[in-house]
């Protein structure tokens, strides 16, 4: 059985700077990509970044030059490094696991990222 465990929000402020963390809960075998979406108050879930397993990142425009995603691949966590924050930022961040090998996608619990002064 098998679990993504999400950490690294808060509160900061306009300006300020955040890591979040996404670390996979027990063992698997292989994945494609793991990333974050994040969802904000009556907003729609909006993906913000990814990684694949050879390392090729994706960005959506509004974080470009701002945010930085790295992979741990031995430890099979994702990282996802926030410069820059703006409070449109504020929302709760969901890490995932794709193709997972034997288990599909997976979602971790969400972690609430919070920009304001």
């Amino acid at each position: 059985q098998v679990q993504l465990v999400e950490s690294g929000g808060g509160l900061v402020q306009p300006g300020g700077s955040l890591r979040l963390s996404c670390v996979v809960s027990g063992t698997i075998i292989s994945f494609y990509a793991m990333g974050w979406y994040r969802q904000a108050p009556g907003k729609q879930r909006e993906l913000v970044a990814d990684i694949t397993n050879t390392g090729s990142t994706m960005y959506a425009d509004f974080v470009k030059g701002r945010f930085t995603i790295s992979a741990d691949n031995a430890k099979n966590a994702v990282y996802l490094q926030m410069n820059s924050l703006k409070p449109d930022d504020t929302a709760v961040y969901y890490c995932f696991a794709e193709k997972v090998l034997y288990y599909g996608d997976l979602w971790g619990q969400g972690t609430q990222v919070t920009v304001s002064s």
